[in-house]
């Protein structure tokens, strides 16, 4: 089995026990050890994986950081863990005083559930304040399989792993910032925008006027984007297809009218479109793992959780008008007319608060 394969059939076994789990001691047995299992640790071998790690910082003697990598009688990770339902973000602070009294040249801070990995690209010896990878196993991120991979204990290597730690730490920093502007764009971003294509004064009045159409060009830039990458995945794999079909003479085939000649539901680019700018709008209330679609003879539907008693809209597509069904309170369907996909974003606010409800 793949390292990938591997990661999601854990990924799957942490999500079914999260909700089980109510002390930082289970977390740790149940969801923290595994994981560095699943790297290749032997977590029973104190020269390799030491428990209780006495980092001693300044005048305070006897301090312990929960767990210790070592290679080579060296510790080369710190590992601080927390309970499952914890917020990471208060204990940072805690993994940087340890980290800048030991050899370890990188330090990780976890509940389990979401992996921080933090280094000294900054300042050397003294633990950067912002991770430079992090890995949420309740939404794995394709690409950071191949770094996390770097961690195995069959191919760690210091050197490699911190000469593209710098990278990944800032890639994510400017997804990020990407991210944000698709839902708050900042004057700053539209100044640079405007700096490009339009020869005027950049004034403040000018600058209001134009954040409307550097939003929407945005969102259209990478709902084509995105577009065009579906129809070229769908047109390899019906290439792939037809290369490795066996070529037979074609025979007169005669249907009995009697037996069901397939589904009629044909899933188009345009409804996976709608689908991911939904997730998209959806992403700060939400988990995006957990919108699904389903897809029917009369509507597509959005539901949470794959429950068609949590449906967040149903769009119609089909007809010469398109709209789009949102549920009120008594969910009782509200429709209402769409143009295009764009027109996701105007109703954030009705899809959020649907979604809010079944939470």
């Amino acid at each position: 089995m793949d390292f990938i394969d591997q990661l999601k059939q854990f990924a799957s076994r942490v999500e079914n026990l999260k909700d089980q789990i109510a002390t930082e001691e289970a977390t740790k047995t149940s969801l923290i050890l595994p994981f560095f299992q699943l790297l290749g640790y032997d977590i029973f071998d104190p020269t390799e994986f030491v428990p209780e790690f006495t980092a001693d910082v300044g005048i305070k003697k006897g301090e312990k950081v929960d767990y210790a990598i070592f290679q080579n009688g060296i510790p080369i990770i710190l590992i601080e863990a927390k309970w499952c339902g914890e917020n990471l973000d208060k204990h940072s602070s805690q993994l940087f005083r340890y980290f800048g009294t030991s050899k370890a040249k990188f330090g990780i801070l976890t509940n389990g559930l979401i992996y921080k990995f933090f280094t000294d690209l900054e300042e050397p010896n003294k633990m950067d304040e912002k991770p430079f990878m992090e890995l949420n196993l309740l939404d794995i991120k394709e690409s950071l399989v191949p770094e996390l991979k770097k961690f195995h204990k069959s191919a760690m290597d210091i050197e490699s792993v911190f000469n593209t730690a710098s990278e990944l730490k800032y890639s994510s920093l400017i997804k990020a910032l990407l991210t944000k502007q698709l839902y708050d764009l900042e004057d700053n971003f539209v100044t640079y925008i405007l700096g490009e294509v339009y020869d005027g004064k950049r004034t403040k009045a000018t600058v209001d006027r134009f954040r409307v159409i550097v939003k929407r060009a945005y969102n259209q830039f990478l709902n084509e984007t995105m577009n065009d990458r579906i129809k070229a995945a769908i047109g390899q794999s019906e290439k792939a297809v037809q290369e490795a079909a066996p070529t037979v003479e074609p025979i007169e085939t005669v249907h009995n009218e009697t037996e069901p000649q397939g589904s009629k539901i044909v899933t188009t680019l345009e409804e996976l479109e709608y689908f991911f700018a939904i997730k998209s709008v959806l992403k700060d209330v939400v988990d995006p793992s957990r919108i699904f679609h389903r897809d029917t003879e009369s509507y597509f539907g959005i539901l949470l959780d794959d429950n068609k008693l949590k449906w967040i809209c149903r769009i119609s597509l089909n007809s010469a008008q398109k709209s789009i069904m949102i549920p009120d309170e008594s969910k009782r369907p509200v429709r209402v007319q769409v143009s295009d996909v764009n027109d996701v974003y105007k109703l954030q606010q009705q899809l959020v608060e649907v979604t809010k409800r079944y939470l």
